[in-house]
């Protein structure tokens, strides 16, 4: 049975969305690395082990011990850099809220994504799933999937709906992709 690792910073809603989805038994481990935070209560509520980190070191640690062979990214809000990349080279996914190659790369992350969409007048944005590698939001597109931009829109309800429309649709589907790709590579054990 394929192992995922959820990596977190904050409320966990796209943690809650793999949850939701029934893949809670294929979740081994949620780590963080900011402790009292939203996404380890929602990780303990359902049963699944939490791990805070320090660093990469011990993320990459974390990771090798529990034989993780995916690791998705749900609002982690740290750049991977170095040994996690090469020894996890596709294997490690992360959600981002736009339609990239649209308002993504360092720094570009939660409202300042939205924030920037509205400034640019776009009538869609929406949520990618990727491959992390060494450039930021720069892996393989694995899912897309838009929302519309509406007259009256603020960062805070654009949010909400890219989350709720895209984030919480495509992120499931592309783990459940792994699972079953993995489930067909072992023979179904």
């Amino acid at each position: 049975m394929l192992k995922i690792a959820v990596l977190v910073s904050g409320g966990g809603t796209n943690l809650q969305a793999l949850i939701n989805a029934g893949l809670a038994e294929y979740i081994a481990v949620t780590i963080s690395n900011k402790s009292g935070v939203k996404a380890l209560e929602r990780a303990e509520a359902a049963g699944i082990e939490t791990v805070i980190i320090a660093d990469e070191n011990q993320l990459l640690r974390e990771l090798k011990t529990r034989g993780i062979g995916l690791v998705v990214l749900a609002g982690y809000l740290a750049i991977l850099r170095g040994e996690v990349l090469e020894v996890f080279k596709n294997r490690i996914i992360n959600v981002h809220p736009s339609l990239i190659p649209l308002f993504c790369g360092e720094g570009m992350y939660g409202l300042k994504v939205h924030e920037a969409a509205l400034a640019a007048g776009v009538r869609k944005t929406g949520a990618t799933v990727h491959y992390v590698n060494e450039i930021v939001d720069g892996g393989a597109i694995l899912a897309q999937k838009e929302v519309d931009v509406l007259e009256g829109d603020t960062p805070e309800i654009l949010q909400k709906r890219v989350m709720e429309q895209a984030e919480w649709v495509i992120l499931p589907m592309v783990v459940r992709k792994f699972i079953e790709e993995d489930e067909k590579l072992s023979g179904g054990n």
